[in-house]
C-alpha cells in the first residue's frame, strides 16, 4: 500500500464474507431495504470493482422484475458510456427482518428477487458471479450450495471496522456514513409542532411577496432582498460555535434561523435567477455554511409547501457535489426531483453527477459574474469569449420547459389548489403539493436465466479510491 496521489491502494477479496463486509465501503453508507449491483472489470485476470447501482426494494413483489431490469440496465449502460462494459457483476439484497421474522426468513423471501437480478444481468450478457443476502447482522450466498460454507441460519458479519478492508479504507480516507435514512433525515421537512408555525410564516410570506413578484420592479427588489438575507444568515451560521454530531448541529442551525427569515428565503429562491446566484456559494469558506442553510431551508418546506423544497434541495445537492460529497449530492438531488419531477436544474445536476462529469466545468459556469466572490448579476465573458447572462444554470439544455414556471405563478397555483381542496370543490385528479407522482409501470421484461455460478470471485481487487456509484 502506498500513499501516492496517482496510485490506488488495493485490497484483495477472496470470499463471500469479505464481499459482504466490503459493501458499506463501496457505497459509502450501510444500505437498508436495498438491492445493489457492483460491476467487476477484468484486468490481467484479476477482478477490479467498477460502478455501483442501488435501488430500493419495491414493496410489492409484482414490481420486482421491472425494478431488477432497470437496475441492471442502468449500471451496464452507465458503464458502457464510460467506455468499459462490466465482465461480471456482484449482486446484493439487503433488508432487515419484519416483526416476527428472522434473517433466514428474509433470505428465503428475497430469493426470487436475487434470481430476477441474475436473469436481467444474464440478458445483458453480464453474469452475476455472486449474489448475497444481508440481514440481521448475517449474510447468505445464493450461489453456494454447500451448507458447511453457507449454513441455513447464515454467517455472522464481522464487527464493523475490524476487517483489513476497514483499515485500508480508513487509511485512504473513505468514510461509512451510517444509513441513507439518517442522511435523508437531515433534508426532510419538519413534523414537530414547529412545522405549524413555519407553515403560517410561509402563508404570510406568500401574501406579502407574491404581489411584489408580479411586478417587474418588485421582482428585482425581492431577488436582491433574498440574496442579501441569505448572505446574512450564512455569515451567522459560519460564526456559530461548532457542535459534535449531525443531529445536534442541525438543531443548532434551526435555532439560528427565524420562521419569517426561512419563509422569505424559500419563496425568494423559487425564482430561477435568484437560485442561480445563490448557487455561486459553492467553494471556499462560504460552501459549508451555505450547505447548512440549504439543508435548514429544505427542512422548513413543511405541509403543502413540500414542492417548494426543490430549489434548496437542489442547492444542497450542488454544494455537496462541488465540495466532494457525491453521496449527499445524489440523495439531495433525488429528493429535489421527488419534490418536483419537472425541476430542470435538479435533473441536469443529477444526470451530470451520475455520469461522472467534471464538477469543475460546472463550477466555471457558476463563477460567471461573481465580483468579489459574492453572487452577482452582471454577465461576464469566460476564457473562450462566451458571454453568459445571469440565470444560466439550465443553459446547457436550452430554455426552461413549461414545467418550471415563474415563482409567482407557482405560488398562486399551489394556493388555489389548497383552497379548492379545503372547500371540497377542487378537481379530483389534482395533485396535492408535495405528493409524488407514481409513473406508469412499463411492460414486464422476460429473460433467460444465466447459469448459476458456484465459484467465488477469488482475487477480486477493490480500489479504495476513484470508484463511482450510479444511483438508479
Amino acid at each position: 500500500m502506498t500513499n501516492h496521489s496517482e496510485t490506488t491502494a488495493q485490497v484483495t477479496l477472496r470470499s463471500p464474507a469479505e464481499l459482504a463486509d466490503a459493501l458499506p465501503y463501496l457505497l459509502g453508507y450501510r444500505p437498508e431495504d436495498s438491492m445493489v449491483l457492483v460491476a467487476l472489470h477484468d484486468s490481467d485476470g484479476k477482478g477490479r470493482f467498477g460502478g455501483r447501482a442501488r435501488l430500493g426494494i419495491p414493496a410489492h413483489e409484482e414490481d420486482w422484475e421491472e425494478a431488477a431490469r432497470q437496475l441492471a440496465r442502468g449500471l451496464v449502460t452507465s458503464s458502457e458510456r464510460r467506455g468499459a462494459k462490466p465482465e461480471q457483476l456482484v449482486a446484493y439484497v439487503c433488508q432487515e427482518p419484519a416483526p416476527g421474522e428472522r434473517g433466514r426468513d428474509v433470505k428465503r423471501r428475497l430469493a426470487r428477487l436475487a434470481h430476477l437480478l441474475r436473469i436481467q444481468c444474464g440478458d445483458l450478457d453480464v453474469p452475476v458471479i455472486e449474489a448475497l443476502c444481508i440481514s440481521d447482522g448475517r449474510y447468505w450466498s445464493y450461489c453456494c450450495p454447500a451448507e458447511d460454507c453457507c449454513p441455513e441460519d447464515g454467517t455472522p458479519m464481522g464487527l464493523p471496522g475490524t476487517s483489513v478492508l476497514a483499515a485500508a479504507a480508513t487509511y485512504a480516507g473513505i468514510q461509512v456514513r451510517g444509513t441513507l435514512k439518517e442522511l435523508r433525515a437531515r433534508l426532510q421537512p419538519w413534523e414537530a409542532a414547529a412545522a405549524r408555525e413555519q407553515e403560517a410564516a410561509l402563508d404570510a410570506g406568500g401574501l406579502a411577496l407574491v404581489p411584489r413578484i408580479l411586478d417587474e420592479a418588485g421582482r428585482a427588489e425581492v431577488a436582491e432582498e433574498t440574496i442579501a438575507l441569505a448572505e446574512r444568515v450564512i455569515h451567522r451560521l459560519a460564526a456559530a460555535t461548532p457542535v459534535a454530531g449531525a443531529r445536534p448541529a442541525d438543531l443548532r442551525d434551526d435555532g439560528l434561523i427565524g420562521h419569517d427569515e426561512a419563509a422569505r428565503l424559500i419563496l425568494g429562491l423559487q425564482d430561477r435567477n435568484t437560485r442561480d446566484r445563490a448557487a455561486a456559494w459553492m467553494e471556499g469558506d462560504e460552501a459549508a455554511p451555505a450547505l447548512r442553510l440549504w439543508r435548514a431551508l429544505a427542512r422548513r418546506c413543511v405541509g403543502p409547501y413540500a414542492e417548494h423544497a426543490a430549489p434548496p434541495l437542489t442547492l444542497a445537492g450542488w454544494v455537496a457535489w462541488s465540495t466532494g460529497d457525491e453521496l449527499e449530492a445524489r440523495e439531495a438531488l433525488a429528493m429535489a426531483l421527488g419534490a418536483d419531477p419537472d425541476y430542470l436544474f435538479a435533473r441536469l445536476l443529477h444526470q451530470a453527477c451520475n455520469e461522472g462529469l467534471d464538477v469543475e466545468s460546472i463550477r466555471r459556469c457558476m463563477r460567471v459574474g461573481r465580483p468579489g466572490g459574492a453572487p452577482g448579476t452582471e454577465p461576464s465573458t469566460d476564457a473562450s469569449g462566451t458571454t453568459e447572462p445571469p440565470g444560466h444554470a439550465e443553459s446547457m439544455a436550452g430554455p426552461a420547459p413549461a414545467g418550471e414556471p415563474d415563482p409567482a405563478a407557482r405560488i398562486r397555483r399551489r394556493r388555489r389548489l389548497r383552497s379548492a381542496l379545503a372547500a371540497g370543490d377542487g378537481p379530483r385528479a389534482a395533485r396535492v403539493p408535495g405528493q409524488r407522482r407514481r409513473p406508469a409501470s412499463p411492460g414486464q421484461a422476460a429473460g433467460r436465466a444465466p447459469r448459476a455460478s458456484t465459484r467465488h470471485p477469488a482475487g477480486t481487487r477493490m480500489p479504495t479510491k476513484g470508484t463511482e456509484e450510479t444511483t438508479t
